[in-house]
């Protein structure tokens, strides 16, 4: 098993999130598993869970110690038995789904107290790409990219293979002129549009947003604090007493207390200054979040899983 695509920087972390409830692929995740289990802890494409998959994706670039996996206590009866032996400082058990902006907050925080001056990667635990290799070696020169230029924020754009308008599209701007990698400017972003603004989207050069975002830990804060200063007021409260016998009872009344935000729309929307795009032309990806979006994905690559003979 291939453990790192390069030696692992001691400063290079990874957030991967698996804390989402997975309603759209219930029916398929019932079919697959006789439960209606949420999607990231399916094996949908072979014998490992997608949380299993991601976490294995994240193990080639980003140090160990510093992986942090957001998940939701609700399902713990699944994320248990994969989770078993991670350290405390690993693993986020959120209270509740508040959606990914609180999902990636608190993950921060956790990384703030670790290592505070750590470039991390964001890996959503829902996505299918055909060549690991190739998709990671993309996220390390997005590490690469803001070692170099530390006020970036660098998503990874998928190049479309369709008009997919179920999909977050980016639209790229100027190149940054950055050594060694094509990194574009982020020019809008659109949001699940329709079937004919999709189309014009493929047809202008437009790419895919695949989620997977590489940034500075300080630079995602300073986003929050500009975007979503209510939440991040409310997190850093509770930050010296992450780690101790406390923080889980103040962790619930947090929660209890916020309503759910979405990173994309509440933060990388109302923060367009220093986003960029590095597009990714070589890799076949899709996010399994639908399941037309899987059987499709299945069927153009050839994959035929035991379930779907069933």
């Amino acid at each position: 098993m291939i453990r790192s695509l390069s030696p692992l920087d001691s400063l290079r972390a990874a957030i991967v999130l698996a804390g989402g409830d997975g309603t759209r692929l219930r029916t398929l995740t019932r079919k697959v598993t006789g439960h209606e289990v949420p999607k990231q802890f399916c094996a949908l494409t072979g014998p490992r869970t997608l949380l299993e998959e991601t976490l294995e994706r994240a193990s080639l670039c980003a140090s160990p110690d510093l992986t942090v996996t957001v998940v939701t206590r609700a399902h713990e009866c699944y994320y248990g038995p994969l989770l078993q032996g991670f350290p405390s400082t690993r693993v986020v058990a959120q209270p509740q789904n508040r959606g990914t902006a609180s999902a990636i907050l608190y993950a921060l925080m956790r990384l703030a107290e670790l290592a505070p001056d750590s470039t991390v990667a964001l890996f959503p635990s829902d996505h299918y790409v055909n060549d690991e290799i190739a998709f990671m070696h993309h996220v390390i020169s997005a590490y690469d990219a803001c070692e170099q230029r530390p006020e970036l924020t660098i998503l990874l754009g998928i190049a479309p293979s369709h008009p997919e308008p179920s999909y977050g599209w980016i639209e790229p701007g100027h190149d940054l002129g950055i050594d060694q990698v094509s990194l574009l400017a982020v020019r809008r972003f659109f949001e699940k549009p329709n079937a004919v603004l999709a189309d014009k989207l493929w047809r202008a050069g437009s790419l895919w947003n695949s989620f997977v975002i590489v940034a500075r830990v300080s630079t995602l804060l300073g986003m929050f604090i500009v975007a979503l200063r209510h939440l991040y007021v409310r997190f850093s409260a509770i930050q010296p007493i992450l780690g101790t016998v406390f923080e889980q009872q103040t962790i619930e009344r947090l929660y209890a207390s916020i309503r759910s935000t979405n990173f994309s729309d509440d933060v990388l929307a109302r923060c367009p200054t220093n986003l960029a795009v590095l597009p990714v032309r070589d890799v076949e990806w899709s996010d399994l979040g639908e399941p037309r979006r899987v059987i499709d994905t299945f069927a153009r690559m050839g994959i035929r899983p035991r379930w779907a003979a069933a």
